[in-house]
Parts: C-alpha cells; structure tokens; sequence
C-alpha cells in the first residue's frame, strides 16, 4: 500500500495534460480575439468599399 502512494505522488502525466489542456485554451483565446478584431475591420473596410461604388 506505500509503494502505492509513492507511485501516486511521482505520477506527472495528469499534470501533463492540464498543462496542455491550459496551452491549448490559452492560444483559443488569442486567435479569437484577433479574429474578432479583423472580422469588425474587414466588416468597415467592405462596407466603405460598398458605399465608394454606391456612388
């Protein structure tokens, strides 16, 4: 049962993954705000072109 517990507590591999899983949210939220931010300047930049033909 000891030589349980020390196996337990040297395991890395949840750590591991957590770690991967915090990496993979944390570059999630950097691609949708730069998608974010381009999709509202793409969306003026179409509309202003859209307005010059207009005319």
């Amino acid at each position: 049962m000891n030589n349980l517990v020390k196996r337990f507590a040297k395991d890395e591999s949840g750590a591991t993954a957590i770690e991967y899983g915090l990496i993979a949210a944390g570059i999630s939220v950097a691609i949708i705000a730069v998608v974010n931010s381009l999709g509202t300047s793409l969306k003026n930049t179409f509309s202003n072109v859209s307005s010059q033909l207009g005319k």
